[in-house]
């Protein structure tokens, strides 16, 4: 029986070091990405599986080692999982919506040293004529969508 409980305890403690290390490179996304909408996706999609690693990893070294098993653990993971995703579409669409900017592989020589999406890249006209081009596109192509669905 000793042995079974350190197996389990090696896989709890490889999920632990699994999910720190996702962590760890999500934090090194946050830094390195050029705009809000790559930050975003680091942030929201790399940290939430971390955390379920990490998690589960917590909740198979209770139960296997004191026979603790602990229901706000499960709903913490539930809840974490869930509003996690929704929380950064939420951001990335609010960015769209009013413009930020948004990284493009042509603008690496022009923008090497500096912080890709502040206002000092990006004035407030620039800003605002963006969002209306994207909101006249969108509308364009839900026009466009709604035509072909009645014909």
């Amino acid at each position: 029986m000793g042995t079974v409980n350190e197996i389990v305890n090696l896989i709890a403690s490889f999920m632990i070091f699994l999910g720190s290390i996702i962590a760890l490179i999500s934090s090194i996304g946050l830094v390195k990405f050029h705009d809000v909408f790559l930050r975003s996706h680091a942030a929201t999609k790399s940290s939430t599986l971390s955390l379920l690693l990490t998690l589960v990893g917590v909740i198979v070294f209770f139960i296997s080692y004191q026979g603790y098993f602990s229901v706000r653990m499960i709903l913490a993971l539930v809840f974490i999982n869930l509003t996690s995703p929704v929380g950064g579409h939420l951001i990335s669409r609010a960015a769209y919506r009013t413009g930020a900017y948004m990284y493009r592989k042509s603008d690496t020589t022009q923008q090497v040293n500096t912080l890709r999406s502040n206002s000092d890249t990006n004035s407030f006209e620039q800003l605002k004529r963006r969002a209306l081009e994207r909101e006249s596109l969108r509308q364009q192509y839900s026009k466009s969508t709604n035509q072909s669905n009645q014909d």
